[in-house]
């Protein structure tokens, strides 16, 4: 048995783990998530995953530890709460800020550019219904202002934008803060940058969403939680989004599994997703906010740094606590 399998590993991500871990640690990796490998038993004491790898239960007793190679641990917490004696569970420090903000400035401009069907029209070099929007003075809420609510708040700043947070903890101070609901009718941008927990899951409702104005956009690079998939198609198909840009899904894990293997039975979530995809002004990447070369070679150290840490002392540098 190996010191430590890794899943959900990337082709970039791979490369970098190579270089970096030493000759002294036995492991193996796979792309492919834990339900998809189809291992009935834990390949090694210590496993590593992302975000859509599903954990069996039973697992639980043959394994030391769990490491997500992410800085949100929202589904180990899960995991704890279903099992009796969960084994030691670490994440990652921040490694992405930049990056995940960056994208979604990325798909905000992108969608007020029109650039899907700006790439569409090129054949033809047509430019009819492709009058976009400037950044500059156009209002952008950002809700949960955290580490990359905070970078996305100060990019937009950069741009020219008039910049609100929506936070229950108010601590910056270059940048007013709104209630929910205020910020919610006053946006031409919403972005949500929120952490997921129990109390603000489906927080982007069909109901909270349609007292914005007509034509917001709307960006999630968060949790896909925040938003279910059926009320932002609705609000598409009402016309009142003027455009959607997502890096994050609910039912993520099956979502994802299902894309990947064109699965016969097929989660509604998914089917939500393919009506969705037919919209000009919908952008959709595949939770790749965080993929940059910086980024990567950051989370690449902080995973090496983990697994000698546990393998040492059997805790995590950065570990949850117990439940």
């Amino acid at each position: 048995m190996v010191d430590v399998y890794f899943y959900e590993v990337f082709e970039e991500e791979a490369k970098a783990l190579k270089r970096l871990l030493p000759p002294s640690i036995s492991y193996e990796l796979t792309s492919a998530t834990i339900q998809e490998a189809g291992h009935s038993h834990p390949p090694a004491r210590l496993i590593s995953i992302r975000t859509q790898s599903i954990i069996p239960q039973e697992w639980a007793s043959a394994l030391d530890g769990i490491l997500s190679r992410s800085t949100g641990y929202d589904h180990l917490i899960l995991y704890q709460a279903q099992v009796d004696l969960p084994p030691a569970c670490g994440y990652l420090e921040e490694y992405a800020t930049r990056a995940v903000a960056e994208q979604a400035i990325l798909l905000m401009m992108a969608l007020f550019r029109k650039l899907p069907q700006q790439l569409k029209q090129f054949a033809a070099f047509e430019r009819d219904g492709l009058t976009g929007l400037e950044c500059a003075g156009k209002r952008l809420l950002v809700v949960g202002v955290g580490r990359i609510g905070s970078e996305i708040a100060r990019i937009g700043l950069a741009l020219g934008m008039e910049v609100k947070g929506v936070d229950i903890v108010q601590k910056h101070t270059f940048l007013p803060y709104v209630e929910r609901d205020e910020g919610i009718r006053w946006a031409d941008v919403i972005i949500c940058a929120m952490n997921l927990t129990d109390e603000n899951r489906g927080y982007f409702s069909y109901k909270l969403l349609k007292q914005a104005k007509t034509g917001v956009l709307f960006i999630n690079i968060a949790r896909g939680e925040h938003a279910p998939l059926h009320d932002l198609l609705q609000l598409l198909e009402e016309h009142h989004l003027g455009g959607v840009g997502l890096d994050v899904f609910e039912d993520e894990p099956l979502l994802a599994s299902s894309l990947r293997s064109a699965a016969i039975n097929v989660p509604e979530s998914l089917r939500h997703l393919k009506a969705l995809m037919k919209f000009p002004n919908v952008l959709l990447t595949p939770h790749n906010a965080f993929n940059t070369v910086e980024a990567v070679e950051r989370k690449a150290r902080y995973t090496v740094q983990q697994i000698l840490h546990f393998l040492e002392h059997k805790k995590f540098l950065w570990q949850l606590p117990e439940p």
